[in-house]
């Protein structure tokens, strides 16, 4: 009887040890991935990036997003995405953003962002050598009104040609609102 048993275990565990074929499984795979990226970051409103030439980032040239804001009730957080290397010779970056709205009234900012803690230390997330940077441009900000707004972001750093920055983006997020009774 116990020859048995052992029997009828291996039987069962043949049959639950076929599997998909490799396609379907890697179909399953980069579907499963693919949705837990889009519900992990359902806030995002916009984010694009534009790539600075390999030569580095002339202080003439514009990184230039223009974003169409359906929502002027929505409260938003906006930031400044960077891509530089770890060759980067600063530890901060000085960048003006120009934002235009609809009406063509705009306002100009001077930010300057550390990228680097005083031992060298780099705030940004990466892999091998390129370091991703989230900076806080402004935060609690509702669009006065629907329409095109123009972004503008300039590389400040007193250099013709800043190098070992790779990209530049914006990001804006919807933030996330209390109601009347602060839940």
């Amino acid at each position: 009887m116990h020859s048995h048993t052992n029997t009828r275990t291996t039987s069962v565990a043949a049959k639950s040890s076929k599997r998909l074929p490799a396609g379907v499984a890697h179909l399953a795979l980069c579907l499963a991935l693919c949705l837990a990226i889009c519900a992990c970051d359902a806030a995002r409103v916009y984010e694009q990036y534009r790539t600075i030439p390999g030569e580095g980032w002339h202080k003439d040239s514009c990184a230039v997003f223009d974003v169409y804001i359906s929502d002027s009730t929505m409260l938003s957080s906006l930031y400044i995405n960077l891509r530089n290397t770890s060759a980067y010779p600063f530890c901060n970056i000085y960048l003006f953003v120009k934002v235009t709205a609809p009406s063509g009234a705009f306002t100009c900012d001077t930010v300057e962002y550390m990228l680097a803690d005083l031992y060298g230390r780099w705030y940004g997330k990466g892999f091998s050598k390129m370091l991703d940077n989230r900076l806080a441009f402004r935060k609690h900000v509702r669009f006065p009104r629907c329409g095109a707004y123009r972004f503008e972001v300039q590389q400040g750093m007193r250099l013709d040609v800043l190098p070992y920055v790779a990209n530049v983006g914006l990001r804006i997020e919807r933030e996330r609102q209390l109601d009347v009774a602060g839940e």
